[in-house]
This record gives structure tokens, sequence and C-alpha cells, in this order.
């Protein structure tokens, strides 16, 4: 009988007594089957991937020597890590920045101008009315969103490369109330953020968005890469190549090092910086970034309020045709030393201090995302300093690095066809 049902039906035995009977008792074992084909595809999306040593690839600037021990090539862990990797979603845009939300969404912006919502089963929803018009060219657009909980509504912000007349533009940053259960909508959405000058570049925006616990912003900038712009890190009246500290309203908050100066100085947290994409704040509230520096200069630097970390007048690396920066010096008098630097450069995204919810060992270590890298690249601290470095191989540039509620990392791939990931320890 079953064997004749299947002929005619073409239905499977199983189904077919179903088809049959049509008895709830079937939808079981059918329910069992279903569930063991979704967690087939689940683990085909799952994969361990094990840590490699950073390596010893010839540095660029093989002359230079490091200011103080330790100070870049850690070494590897004695015992290098493995993680799960996890395909929480794809079908993304050229994403570029992820903020998870603390009842398991995530906020992607996508580099066109784009701000989505992917839900806790992986669903990417509509993209979100409100969002600003962005220049999306070179290296601008859409770039970092913070979030803030705020009752039930939640705080949001968005720093972008905004147009102005002339061909020029800017980091910008502005920020709104997001609602919604499902995806969100965004309201009363303004400019907090001007970056001074505007400068017809498409290079070196930054720029990441940080919460500070005192209701403070961090902002990073870029010193839109120019020749005759680089020197305006330096220039303590420009917003280029600098953190700036904000009140969420865009005002500029007590303690800000140059606020006596007025104008745009009122804003500036610290300075002598290339080109920051990754912050974040550690258990103290401190604020640590990776900038992008020239080949071989990729720095990591723990901030300090009016503070000069050298750029273009010191740098470890070179300039890409192989000359050296400026005067070809990596220290002097007043300027400030980065924590670690990269020679090779891994070019950073977004970073995290891991919190150990997961793993008490990874607390208060760094993870950066490594565009040239492909990796996720974890810094292994120690009393402020990197006593290891690991990579987990992602085989796609990792362009941003967030901590979700259930302390899982989770990354966004930049691709056409860019991907959520969840890393988990193994």
């Amino acid at each position: 009988m079953i064997g004749s049902l299947r002929a005619r039906s073409g239905l499977q035995p199983l189904a077919a007594v179903c088809w049959l009977l049509s008895l709830g008792a079937c939808s079981a074992g059918e329910s069992k089957v279903r569930v063991q084909a979704d967690a087939d595809k689940r683990s085909e999306s799952t994969q361990i991937v094990s840590a490699q040593a950073a390596g010893n690839s010839t540095a660029n600037a093989e002359s230079q020597q490091p200011a103080q021990t330790g100070q870049t090539r850690a070494p590897a862990p004695k015992a290098l890590s493995s993680v799960r990797v996890e395909t929480v979603a794809s079908g993304l845009k050229s994403p570029w920045a992820v903020e998870a939300l603390p009842d398991g969404r995530f906020v992607v912006t996508e580099k066109e101008g784009n701000l989505r919502v992917v839900t806790k089963g992986g669903k990417v929803l509509p993209k979100i009315a409100g969002v600003p018009a962005v220049d999306f060219s070179g290296q601008g657009g859409l770039l970092d969103v913070a979030i803030s909980k705020a009752d039930t509504d939640f705080y949001l912000c968005l720093s972008y490369a905004q147009a102005r007349q002339n061909g020029k533009n800017r980091t910008a940053a502005g920020c709104g109330i997001a609602r919604g259960t499902e995806n969100l909508t965004l309201s009363s959405f303004n400019v907090v953020f001007e970056q001074q000058p505007a400068w017809d570049s498409t290079y070196h925006f930054g720029s990441r968005v940080v919460f500070a616990p005192d209701d403070t912003m961090y902002i990073t900038t870029g010193e839109r890469s120019l020749p005759e712009t680089r020197g305006f890190s330096q220039d303590t009246s420009k917003t280029l190549g600098k953190v700036v500290r904000l009140k969420r309203d865009g005002s500029t908050p007590p303690g800000n090092p140059f606020a006596d100066k007025g104008e745009s100085a009122a804003q500036v947290w610290s300075y002598g910086h290339r080109n920051i994409q990754a912050a974040a704040l550690d258990a103290s509230a401190r604020l640590w970034t990776i900038e992008h520096g020239p080949r071989g200069g990729d720095e990591l630097n723990l901030v300090r309020p009016g503070v000069n970390y050298g750029w273009p007048v010191i740098s470890y690396g070179e300039e890409y045709s192989g000359s050296p920066i400026g005067a070809g010096i990596t220290q002097q008098p007043g300027l400030e030393q980065p924590i670690y630097y990269w020679d090779p450069v891994i070019a950073p995204s977004g970073m995290i201090v891991y919190t150990g919810k997961l793993n008490a060992a990874w607390k208060g270590d760094v993870f950066v995302g490594g565009l040239v890298a492909q990796a996720l690249v974890h810094l292994h601290l120690q009393n402020d300093r990197v006593v290891s470095e690991e990579r987990f191989p992602i085989g796609a540039r990792v362009r941003d690095v967030t901590e979700g509620p259930d302390g899982a990392i989770y990354i966004v791939t930049e691709e056409a066809d860019g991907r959520l990931l969840r890393v988990r320890p193994n």
C-alpha cells in the first residue's frame, strides 16, 4: 500500500503514511525529520576556526626599532585558541558597522546609505527611513552606528560622509530616537557634529562613535589623507585627525582640554591621529583606539585628554611609495608612543574590549577586525600591554566587531553579499 501511494504521489514512505492517514500523530515524525534537516543546515553554516600566529613577515620599515619592549610583534599565546564561527545572516550590501540591541537583534549600516535591522533569527529587514543623505564615494558613505538604551526607546547615533559644496565633504554625526520591537523607526534625527574644515577628498573619514557612561560621546575622525591636510592633525583648531568629545546633543561638555580656545578646538579630546576606524571603552571607561597607519604603521592607543599622538611628525611605517614619513622619525619628546603597532599592517576596522561573559580568560582583551588580514585579531592584554596576539582567519575582510548580549562576538564582513557572523569559544 505504501509503495503504491509512493509511486502515485512521489512521496517518501513517512510522508505517504501521513498523507494517507491525515493524523496529527504523523506530524511529530515529520517534525523530527525537519528538525534534523534544520540541524544539518546549521552545522553546514558553522565552522571550527583555529587561531594562527601573527607570523614573521618581513617588516615594511625594516630599519625601525620599537621605542618600548613588546610594542610590536607580540608572540602567539602558549596554546592557540579555536572558535566556532556561525553565519547568522547574509545578503548585507557592503556592511560597515554592526551594533547589538539588548533583545538580540542587530542594527547594521550599509555603506551606500542603508540602515537595517537583523532579527534574532537572522532575517534582514527592509531599510529604515529617516537616515541622512550620505556622500557614497571612495571610503565615504554611511559609517558607524552606536545605540544607547533609554527606557523603551533607543538613542541611536550615526556617523557618515556628508557632502558639501564644490565637491567638498566631511565626517559628520547625528542622533535620533529609534523605536520598535521588530524593525525600527528613526525620528527626531539631528546633526550633532560636522568636521571642520570640509575638504575635497574621498579618503580617511574615520569614524567611530562611542557612548561614555557620563552621557558624553566620542567621535573619531581621519585627516583626509592628502598631503595638504595631514598637518591639520597637529592643529587643535581643526577637527581632522582627532578624537572629539561631545554631549549627546552636540554641545561641549566640561573637561575638554582645549575648551578655552572655543569653536572647533573646544570639541577636541586628543590629536595627532591619522585615520581612526576602531574605538571602544574598557571596564574602567577608558577609551582605546586603533588607527590605520601608513604602510607598516597601524597602531593601538590608550587615549587620554590633550595628548598628541604624533601623526605626521612621528610614525612607524612608511609611505606607500616606500619613502619615509616626513623626517622618518618614530620618537620625539612630547609625542605619545602607541601601546602597540603592526608592521606589516592588519588594516584595522572595529574593535571591542571583551567583557568575559562566555570566556573569562578573554576578559579585558581586545578583539579587532582586520581588513587586509581578513581575520579577527585577538590581543591579550596585561597591565595595558599586549602580551600575545593570535588571529582567527575569516576568509573575508572583517569590517566591524561587536559583543552581543549573549557574550558572543559578532562581526560583519565587507562584501557585496556581506555576512553577520557569530564567534564563540570552542
